[in-house]
């Protein structure tokens, strides 16, 4: 045990606070869930992006979800203040007993400091964020907790830290991650997979888009793929962002078919998209939140990785393959760049040959 453990007798509500994407938002469920275990009287309540509120909201184990929404800003700033105001309020109504922090924005430590939680945890500052090494962070947080200095730690146990740095120490058992799309989503897509004919894990579900375009894999290689599918009897259902460049990009890889595809770009909410992914026999994506939401679900998974790291990012608790470039020429992976020399193209990515990608898929399939 370590000598400043906190008293769990002591904290009856705590605020777990993530104010980043989607997919990092989902990463921090298996945190939540190991605080109720250890902590079953606690009230948990999670802070999150208005955006992201879907990969938490039904999780057994949070009480409330609070929500910051982005577009306040542009508002002006009467408005936002008084938004802001109003979520402060809601927010010292739950008389917190405990912070857990997990990100370096700096409105964690203003938070610790408004809300007056006993006992507050974020991460230590090591010389590289500047946010972070303020004296205002510093001395906002009850505890701190390192991340490592030269190996890279997978997201999932870097949330987990803050738990055990407050002395809560996690099985493996309870790491899984917890998504819940709800019977309205289920009952949608039931009804979609009906209308297209589509049979419970007797399709291949590829999203082959991302928010940042340099972690994607070319329209071509991705058609190339279905079409290899389609010749061995899958059935493959595409799935995208409604946002004007994921639609271009599922067009141009539609455009390179010779035969129709199920394709639900923009028409699925993330709860849907879960749902969905939970029926398919196998996903495949690049790093990206539905690659995450697969792994969620247990969907078996193939996962593109390129300049982000695997090791970091990769597939959660789930049966899965990572296709990364193991060429010398690409021994700069993972550089966490935005496309080589910023270029928005990431050749360790686009140099990826389909005979890589097929293989790891039909390993996962016939593991099926």
């Amino acid at each position: 045990m370590i000598p400043d453990a906190i008293d769990l007798t002591k904290v009856r509500r705590a605020l777990v606070v993530k104010l980043r994407h989607h997919g990092d938002v989902l990463l921090t469920s298996p945190a939540i869930q190991v605080l109720k275990n250890h902590a079953p009287h606690v009230d948990v309540d999670a802070l999150v992006y208005e955006d992201t509120r879907e990969m938490l909201t039904e999780h057994p184990a949070i009480s409330e979800v609070f929500c910051i929404d982005r577009a306040w800003k542009h508002q002006g700033p009467i408005r936002q203040g008084a938004a802001e105001l109003k979520l402060l309020r809601a927010l010292r109504a739950r008389r917190y007993d405990l912070l857990i922090h997990l990100t370096d924005h700096p409105r964690g430590a203003w938070l610790t400091r408004l809300l007056g939680p006993r006992y507050s945890v974020a991460q230590r500052a090591q010389g590289i964020n500047e946010g972070r090494d303020s004296r205002l962070w510093k001395n906002s947080f009850t505890h701190t907790f390192p991340s490592p200095r030269v190996t890279l730690r997978h997201t999932v146990e870097s949330n987990l830290d803050a738990l055990r740095r407050l002395g809560i120490y996690p099985t493996e058992s309870e790491k899984k991650l917890v998504l819940v799309p709800g019977e309205a989503a289920e009952k949608k897509v039931l009804a979609l997979m009906a209308l297209h004919g589509i049979e419970h894990k007797r399709f291949i579900h590829i999203h082959p888009t991302s928010r940042w375009f340099f972690k994607t894999w070319p329209p071509s290689n991705f058609a190339q793929l279905i079409l290899e599918l389609g010749r061995s009897g899958e059935r493959v259902v595409l799935t995208a962002a409604p946002t004007a460049d994921e639609r271009a990009m599922v067009a141009e890889i539609k455009n390179l078919l010779k035969a129709p595809v199920v394709d639900l770009t923009g028409s699925l909410s993330l709860k849907e998209l879960a749902a969905l992914t939970a029926h398919a026999r196998a996903f495949v994506g690049v790093d990206s939140a539905p690659m995450h939401m697969a792994a969620a679900m247990q969907t078996p998974t193939v996962a593109l990785f390129g300049p982000s790291s695997e090791a970091v990012w990769g597939p959660w608790g789930v049966v899965h393959r990572i296709v990364a470039s193991t060429e010398p020429r690409h021994s700069c992976r993972p550089c966490n760049n935005d496309g080589c020399g910023g270029s928005k193209v990431s050749e360790c990515l686009t140099q990826l040959p389909v005979a890589k990608v097929t293989a790891a898929l039909n390993e996962l399939l016939a593991l099926s």
